[in-house]
């Protein structure tokens, strides 16, 4: 198993979740243990995945709960510091925007592409 680390920094009105390796089956308890020990309700919970080289589902399917938790407890998540391989997941499942926009202006994105769709100047078809 690689080196993998889950890190809790707690602020007033915000709590941050950094996580170092990969996030799957294996790893992706630890994230959410994490998180549930926070007391969250009505604030932000910001998670940094800078330094996530990759995400199976099993990222995903934690992601997707803790957002549903967020919600449930008037707070915000934050995703942050996606690297490419998660960010593809995001928008091949279609939830890229929904885990990325943030209240005010959504969250710095590192080595964020367009995809080939978002680059076209002419998005009348041909035909």
């Amino acid at each position: 198993m690689h080196d993998f680390t889950v890190t809790v920094e707690q602020h007033p009105d915000l709590t941050l979740i950094k996580v170092a390796g990969e996030i799957d089956l294996d790893t992706a308890p630890a994230v959410d243990e994490a998180a549930l020990v926070v007391p969250l309700g009505g604030k932000t919970l910001s998670l940094d995945l800078s330094r996530v080289p990759f995400m199976d589902s099993s990222g995903l399917n934690l992601l997707l709960r803790l957002r549903r938790r967020m919600l449930t407890e008037a707070g915000h998540l934050v995703v942050t510091g996606l690297q490419e391989q998660a960010a593809n997941l995001l928008r091949l499942t279609g939830t890229y925007d929904l885990l990325t926009a943030a209240d005010e202006g959504g969250p710095t994105l590192p080595n964020q592409r367009k995809s080939p769709l978002q680059r076209r100047t002419n998005p009348t078809p041909s035909w």
